[in-house]
């Protein structure tokens, strides 16, 4: 199929459907709804939109008992699982499942798995949903599914019980939008395809479809059908239509993949209040979905962005900005920081020392000394990794996963070899922000206290943690504009 280029000025002409008619619907819909809902976050950034909520940097049996405890109808697992390998993804949402199911078992709760992935569309999918689904029906006493099948190769369980799976990478923020099944992401005021995106062409998890019903298609190798996919349309969303729409997801079955056009909340919320009235029908439902779904499902408020003030460590030492994203915007946006030559010191890590023997280790150390120094001095430091990794042509695709995971062990290390206490840390990229989170400043639990620009979350550090009751800020690869990182720091130096 071919895909065209539009002007951003489409969102505007097709943004009709009426906010408070809808936030009534879903109201309305969640009355006497009371799933919980567990949000695996295959990196640290699906907090983007939510406030007041815990996201858990582990997935043991006592962390996920405490998030079903928890008032909140909501709570995050960090699985950063966009950096695993094939075999530990499988391996960890298998665990993942046995436990939430276990856990929700023993307290009598219902719950709803959604998978929080890129709003690009990368990542370990369909891989992780269906090993969710999969380990869910499987049987804990006899290893069999509700079938009776032992090997679930033979017969599939998901199409048994996850009787539809939603597809919902809309997410304003980072200005990704749905129309006509065709998922886009804005460049300026563009609205390119996303298989026509640098993010279409990641090393790892490269895809060529932009249209949703050929990604799925594309990602399942042909096990589901771009036809067979149930779409959820703009014109139904407008329309109010929730019986229509409840009917259309009613008749999900076998792990259905259901496509939701999207170009405003108002949008999501007509369709979230017709699956809250499929789900209390008795039907079951998976989520892949980017982060608008998880703030209109778990009915997080809007609230400001977070300013200085709430954001102002409690020392007069300078603070850290650790850059580890190579996609083009972030690099965009560390040119334009260098505006600030002068206010800031700018360090470039050397990647490529990765190929020398323990040439990482001499580089991680030369950086710490350097950045201490300033750091006292009450200067803020920029670490960003050199832009090129010249790794050898014949590396396969997981070779260069691995080569990225030791380049980033070693970066985000950086903050946890620091003696010194820094006055803030923002940290930019996916895998980058999650091992500066759960390795370097060795948190278990935080509390998410909102967003310091749109898409731009902030945890609050646990007691647990390197630097305990600091800010810090998380600062996805993909997402703001040129200038968006500067006036952060510009901000807060």
């Amino acid at each position: 199929m071919e895909y065209k280029i539009i002007p951003f000025t489409t969102i505007e002409e097709k943004t009709k459907t009426d906010e408070n008619k809808a936030e009534a619907l879903l109201a309305q819909a969640m009355e006497g709804f009371h799933k919980k809902l567990v949000v695996l976050d295959d990196d640290p950034t699906g907090v983007q939109t939510v406030h007041d909520v815990s996201v858990y940097t582990d997935w043991e049996e006592e962390s996920i008992r405490k998030g079903f405890q928890e008032k909140e109808s909501m709570f995050f697992i960090l699985t950063n699982s966009r950096s695993f390998s094939v075999e530990e993804t499988t391996r960890v949402h298998q665990d993942i499942a046995k436990r939430v199911k276990k856990v929700a078992d023993e307290l009598g709760q219902d719950f709803m798995i959604i998978s929080r992935g890129d709003s690009t569309l990368r990542g370990h999918y369909p891989l992780e949903t269906r090993m969710l689904a999969e380990t869910l029906m499987q049987n804990e006493e006899t290893g069999k599914d509700k079938n009776n099948c032992t090997n679930i190769g033979d017969r599939n369980p998901v199409t048994l019980e996850i009787d539809g799976e939603i597809l919902c990478p809309f997410f304003p923020e980072g200005g990704r939008y749905t129309m006509d099944n065709i998922h886009y992401v804005k460049e300026q005021d563009k609205l390119i395809p996303a298989g026509m995106t640098e993010f279409a062409k990641d090393k790892t998890f490269g895809y060529k479809s932009s249209d949703l019903t050929e990604y799925v298609e594309e990602k399942t190798e042909g096990k589901y059908h771009k036809e067979d996919c149930i779409s959820i349309s703009l014109e139904e969303l407008n329309a109010l239509d929730v019986q229509g729409i409840k009917t259309k997801l009613m008749s999900a079955q076998n792990m259905a993949k259901i496509i939701v056009n999207a170009v405003s909340y108002a949008d999501l919320k007509v369709f979230c209040a017709a699956l809250v009235l499929a789900m209390k029908a008795g039907k079951h439902y998976m989520a892949r979905t980017a982060a608008a779904f998880t703030k209109v499902m778990g009915r997080v408020s809007d609230q400001p962005l977070l300013g200085r003030t709430q954001l102002e460590g409690d020392t007069k030492n300078g603070g850290i900005v650790l850059i580890g994203s190579h996609v083009k915007k972030t690099t965009d946006q560390l040119n334009c920081l260098k505006e600030l030559e002068g206010q800031a010191d700018f360090m470039e890590f050397q990647v490529n020392t990765v190929f020398e023997e323990n040439g990482l280790e001499k580089e991680v150390e030369r950086t710490v000394k350097a950045a201490e120094e300033k750091i006292l001095s009450g200067r803020t430091v920029v670490i960003y990794t050199s832009r090129q990794l010249l790794a050898p042509e014949n590396m396969t695709p997981e070779e260069k996963l691995q080569i990225s995971v030791k380049i980033s062990n070693a970066v985000t290390s950086i903050i946890g070899k620091l003696s010194v206490k820094p006055k803030f840390i923002i940290a930019k990229g996916g895998i980058t922000s999650s091992d500066v989170g759960t390795k370097a400043l060795r948190v278990k639990k935080a509390r998410v206290m909102g967003q310091v620009k749109k898409g731009i979350p902030v945890w609050m550090t646990g007691e647990e943690s390197k630097f305990p009751g600091m800010p810090y800020i998380i600062f996805p690869g993909n997402v703001g504009e040129v200038a968006t990182l500067k006036e952060i720091v510009e901000e807060l130096i």
